[in-house]
């Protein structure tokens, strides 16, 4: 039986290099596009550590999920400074104009809000590499086919290797995992390799009343390629490509009505994640535990900056939204109006989490 104490401090960890990573990039182009950032805060809730820098307060708080960027004047706030301290009333003027953030070009107030799940994107990468470096990639070769199912009847057979589902794409046998899971029913076209020879094939995945799912009926990924050489490279971008693909699949799973609320994780139902983990794999050595810590930190960084790049209030894909509006119309909606859209999200985003982490602490007692 692990120590707690290893699954807490996993679980803060992970949060904190996600999240730094995520703010990061907000805070790293605004400052190069010259915009101020008033606060860098980590976790949410009350400060437990605040540092007051030149221009930004980077904050430490309570609660180890989430974090801010905030910049100035971003939702028509802007902080004036105190009697004195920037010298002529002409030159204070414009050094705020310089930067404040509805001051700013469109394009680097994009580019700023961006920014933060691109960095998420880069981090991920950045594990990647250390992960797939030791561990390799599994290949898209099917190894049996299930008597019955209609892999079988549409003539795949063991040996081939997938090369495309539904016209996307696959490099990792856990992505035409992905595409099985999340049928619903409805007809594929499967392209594969067979000694060579490009060949497809039409089938629709047969549904199991255990399961509660569709199934295609081949097996798969125990074909391993070694990546301790240059092919760490592309291997680790399909790798963050698998998750992305995994992330947004799931979104379309959940949009289209299949998924329920137990399908959701919170921090809560991470960190149980993170302690079954440990769990599991500490028999298998110390080094085994990190590689799956760094697995679950990709998963998180990806979802964390698909998930962000939604087009909802409160979110960078809602500011986005009005960001690209002014774009391409040349009006900038008030930025108190769209702050008073921002924090109807952010409640609703809240009312979500409350859900979904009372969902999570209930699962302790089923």
């Amino acid at each position: 039986m692990h120590s707690p104490v290893l699954t807490i401090v996993s679980f803060i960890l992970i949060f904190t290099v996600v999240v730094v990573s995520h703010e990061f990039g907000h805070y790293l182009i605004a400052r190069i596009n010259g915009i101020k950032v008033n606060e860098f805060s980590i976790g949410m809730g009350p400060a437990l550590f605040k540092k007051k820098g030149k221009m930004t307060s980077f904050v430490i708080r309570l609660l180890p999920i989430g974090g801010a960027c905030i910049f100035e004047g971003e939702d028509g706030v802007v902080s004036l400074p105190a009697e004195g301290e920037e010298g002529k009333e002409a030159e204070v003027k414009k050094d705020l104009q310089a930067k404040n953030f509805n001051d700013a070009p469109v394009w680097a107030r994009i580019a700023s809000v961006f920014a933060g799940p691109v960095f998420n994107i880069i981090l991920a990468y950045l594990l990647a590499l250390f992960i797939v470096w030791f561990c390799g990639a599994d290949l898209t070769t099917v190894a049996d086919v299930m008597t019955g199912y209609p892999a079988e009847a549409a003539g795949i057979r063991g040996g081939d290797v997938i090369t495309k589902i539904d016209g996307h794409t696959t490099h990792l046998w856990r992505e035409v995992m992905v595409y099985s899971y999340m049928n619903s029913g409805t007809e594929m076209k499967i392209e594969y390799l067979r000694d060579g020879q490009k060949y497809e094939t039409v089938l629709t995945p047969m549904y199991s009343e255990e399961d509660g799912r569709h199934y295609i009926g081949f097996k798969g990924g125990a074909d391993y390629i070694k990546c301790n050489n240059l092919k760490v490279f592309k291997y680790s971008w399909y790798e963050v490509r698998y998750w992305l693909v995994a992330t947004v699949q799931s979104l379309k799973y959940m949009v289209t009505g299949h998924a329920k609320l137990d399908d959701l994780a919170g921090p809560v139902g991470v960190a149980n994640i993170i302690d079954d983990t440990i769990e599991e794999t500490a028999p298998m050595g110390g080094f085994t535990v990190l590689l799956n810590m760094m697995n679950i930190a990709v998963l998180l960084s990806v979802n964390l900056g698909v998930l962000n790049l939604l087009p909802i209030p409160a979110l960078d894909g809602g500011r986005l939204i009005f960001l690209f509006f002014e774009a391409a119309s040349g009006r900038k909606i008030p930025p108190e109006k769209e702050g008073i859209v921002h924090l109807i999200g952010f409640v609703l985003l809240m009312i979500l989490m409350i859900a979904v982490l009372f969902n999570d602490i209930g699962r302790f007692f089923r």
